[in-house]
C-alpha cells in the first residue's frame, strides 16, 4: 500500500507545500469544532453557576468566533484540496494522453488479438488492458474517465482527511487526558475502532465491490459502445441480441456484486455510531464516579469539567466519521492506479474480475471491426505487401510500401483489402506524421457550428471568399444559394444536418482548402449518385481540371475506378493484400 501510495503522489505530482496548505486549513476547521464544543460545554456548565456576566464575556465572544471560523477554515480547506486534486488531476490525465499518443498501439493489439480473439477479428485499438486482452475504446474511456476521477480523489478524501484526522484524535485524547486519563482511554479505544476498524471494513466491502463492479462496468461501457457503433452490422450479422444480451449480464453482475459487499458496508457504517455512544457512556460514567467535593473518587471533579468530559468526545469523532469512506476511496484508486499503470508500462494490469473472463473473450467475437483498418484478415494478408523477409507487423509492412510519385495517384481494390491502411501509412500516421501530407477520412467529422467554422477545421486563416469558392468547386453552390445565412448556417447536428452526398462534397472543401501539399482522400465521392461521383473522381484525377491545383499531389481511395480517368499512378490492391503499382505512360508497370 505505502508503494502504491508513493506511485500516486509520482503520478499526480503532488505539491508538498499545496497539501499541508490543505491540510492546515482542514485542522483549522475541525479543530475549530473541537474547541468549540468544549468551550461551550465550559460555559453552560459555568452560566448554571450564575456568575457575574463580565466572567462570561471573553468565553462568548471566543465561542462566537469559533462558530465563524470553523466554517471560513472549512471554505478554505475546500478550495485548497480541490485546487491540489484538479492539478493534480490534469497532470495525470495529461500523462496518460501523451503515454497513449506515444505508445504503438497498432503493435499491442497485433500482438494479443490473436490469443485473445479465437474468430480472427481483434478488439478495437488500445494498449493491454488488465482482462489481458487489448483495450477496446469503452475501456480507453473508462481509464482515462473514471479511473483518473478516482485517483485524484485521493487527495480530497484520503491524504487530507486521514492527516486531519490523526491530529485531531490526539488532541481530543490530550485535551480529555488532563481531566481523566481512564476517559482518555475508553475515548481512544472507541477512536480506533472508528477510526481503524470501520475503514477496514469499508475497504473489505470495497475490494469486493471493486474486484466485481468496476470490471463488469467497464465490460458494460465497452458493450455499450460497440452496440452504439455497429448495431447496424451486428444486426446484419445476426448478432446484435448477442452484443444486448452480453451488456446485459455484465450489469447484472455488477448489480449482484454491490448487493453483496453492501453489508460489511452497513457494519462499517454502525461502527461510527457504536463508537461515539460508547464513548459518551463510558465518560458519562467516569464523571460521575468521579464528580463532586464530598462524593465519588478523591479531588472530584467540577461541574464544568464533567461537562467536557462528557460532550467533547462528539465532536472528536467528527474527523473519525470520514475515514471509512477514505478506505473505499483509497482501495478504488489503488485499482485504478493499477489499471493505469497497464497502460503506461503496455503490459497486463492487475485489476480485473475472473467472473467475465469467459465473456470479455465472447466479446472478441461479437465485436466487429471497422472496415479496411481493423479487420484481422486484412492485417495477415498485408503481411505479403512487400517483399523482402518476415514483417513482424501489418503497419510496418505499410510503412514500408512507398508512396508512388506523380501528382494524381488513385488507390483501386475490394472492401477490407487495405486501402485505407495503405492511406494513413502514406500520412505516417503510425508513426510520425509527414509534412505536407494530411489524409482527410471517410468518416470524419462534421461539428455542430457553422459551414464556415466546418471549412476552417483545415484553414484556420480561410477567408469568406475561400470558403464560398470551395464549396461552388465541389458543386454545392445550388445548396448553399438556397441557405438564407449562406456560410454562417449552423448545422446544428453535425453530419446528421445534412445529407450523406452533401456531408461528402463539404469534406471534400475542406480538403481541397487544406495548405497541405499532398492530399490523401478516402472515398471522396461515397453517398454520391454514380454520374456525379464518377464526374468528381474524373475532375480530382485529372491534374488540368481546375478542381485542385495542378502542383498538389492526389491520392484518392476508391473502390471503382471510372473510364478515362487522367491518374498518373494507379494501385491496385487485391484481395490477399499485394500492392500492384501501374504508371501510366510508362513502358513497363511494377508489381509490389
Amino acid at each position: 500500500m505505502i508503494g502504491d501510495l508513493r506511485e500516486m503522489w509520482r503520478l499526480l505530482a503532488l505539491s508538498p507545500a499545496r497539501v499541508t496548505v490543505a491540510i492546515a486549513w482542514g485542522v483549522a476547521a475541525l479543530g475549530s469544532g473541537l474547541g468549540l464544543a468544549a468551550l461551550a460545554a465550559w460555559l453552560i456548565a459555568r452560566a448554571w453557576q450564575m456568575p457575574p456576566v463580565l466572567d462570561l464575556s471573553v468565553a462568548v465572544v471566543a465561542v462566537r468566533a469559533l462558530g465563524i471560523s470553523r466554517g471560513l477554515c472549512r471554505y478554505l480547506e475546500r478550495l485548497a484540496t480541490h485546487d491540489v486534486a484538479l492539478r493534480a488531476m490534469t497532470t495525470a490525465r495529461t500523462s496518460v494522453y501523451r503515454t497513449l499518443a506515444q505508445s504503438d498501439v497498432r503493435w499491442w493489439r497485433d500482438r494479443n488479438s490473436s490469443s485473445v480473439a479465437p474468430t480472427g477479428v481483434a478488439d478495437h485499438a488500445g494498449p493491454v488492458g488488465s482482462t489481458g486482452r487489448a483495450l477496446r475504446r469503452g475501456d480507453v474511456l473508462v481509464r482515462t474517465g473514471a479511473d483518473i476521477d478516482d485517483l485524484g480523489a485521493v487527495v480530497v478524501r484520503v491524504l487530507v482527511p486521514v492527516a486531519v484526522a490523526v491530529v485531531l484524535s490526539l488532541a481530543a485524547v490530550g485535551l480529555i487526558a488532563i481531566i481523566s486519563p481512564l476517559a482518555a482511554v475508553i475515548l481512544a479505544v472507541a477512536l480506533a475502532v472508528s477510526g481503524i476498524l470501520a475503514p477496514w471494513l469499508s475497504a473489505a466491502a470495497a475490494r469486493e465491490a471493486e474486484r466485481a463492479v468496476r470490471a463488469d462496468r467497464a465490460e458494460f461501457a465497452a458493450g455499450a459502445l460497440t452496440v452504439l457503433d455497429h448495431a447496424a452490422e451486428l444486426r446484419v450479422a445476426g448478432r446484435l441480441d448477442a452484443a444486448l444480451a452480453l451488456a446485459d449480464r455484465a450489469s447484472q453482475r455488477a448489480v449482484t456484486a454491490e448487493d453483496s459487499a453492501a453489508s460489511r458496508s452497513a457494519w462499517a457504517a454502525a461502527a461510527t455510531p457504536l463508537s461515539i455512544g460508547v464513548s459518551a457512556f463510558g465518560a458519562l460514567l467516569v464523571g460521575i464516579a468521579a464528580y463532586g467535593s464530598t462524593g465519588g473518587l478523591p479531588g472530584g471533579m467540577t461541574p464544568m469539567a464533567l461537562t467536557i468530559l462528557v460532550l467533547v468526545p462528539l465532536s472528536a469523532f467528527e474527523a473519525v466519521g470520514m475515514l471509512p469512506a477514505a478506505a473505499t476511496t483509497l482501495t478504488t484508486s489503488r485499482a485504478a492506479l493499477h489499471r493505469l499503470r497497464g497502460i503506461s508500462a503496455g503490459t497486463r494490469g492487475t485489476a480485473g474480475a475472473d467472473s467475465a473472463d469467459s465473456e470479455r473473450r465472447e466479446w472478441a467475437a461479437v465485436e466487429p471491426a471497422p472496415a479496411d483498418l481493423d479487420s484481422a484478415g486484412v492485417r495477415e494478408r498485408a503481411r505479403s505487401v512487400v517483399p523482402g523477409g518476415p514483417v513482424t507487423s501489418p503497419w510496418a509492412t505499410a510503412r514500408r510500401t512507398p508512396m508512388p510519385e506523380g501528382s494524381r495517384v488513385v488507390v483501386v481494390g475490394p472492401s477490407g483489402a487495405g486501402k485505407t491502411t495503405l492511406l494513413m501509412a502514406w500520412a505516417g500516421l503510425f508513426d510520425t506524421p509527414r509534412d505536407g501530407v494530411t489524409f482527410f477520412a471517410e468518416d470524419a467529422h462534421l461539428f455542430g457550428t457553422s459551414i464556415l467554422e466546418n471549412l476552417r477545421v483545415a484553414r484556420g486563416d480561410l477567408t469568406l471568399d475561400e470558403a464560398e469558392s470551395a464549396l461552388r468547386t465541389v458543386g454545392l453552390g445550388p445548396w448553399l444559394d438556397t441557405l438564407p445565412d449562406g456560410l454562417h448556417t449552423s448545422l446544428t447536428a453535425g453530419a446528421a444536418a445534412v445529407s450523406g452526398g452533401q456531408r461528402r462534397r463539404i469534406l471534400l472543401a475542406r480538403a481541397l482548402v487544406a495548405p497541405a501539399h499532398t492530399l490523401l482522400l478516402d472515398e471522396p465521392t461515397e453517398h454520391l449518385a454514380a454520374a456525379e461521383g464518377d464526374q468528381l473522381l474524373l475532375d480530382l484525377l485529372d491534374a488540368d481540371s481546375g478542381l485542385v491545383a495542378a502542383d498538389r499531389t492526389v491520392v484518392v481511395v476508391t473502390h471503382q475506378l471510372p473510364r478515362g480517368h487522367r491518374a498518373g499512378t494507379v494501385v491496385t490492391v487485391d484481395a490477399t493484400g499485394t500492392c500492384h503499382i501501374e504508371h501510366h505512360h510508362a513502358t513497363t508497370s511494377s508489381a509490389t
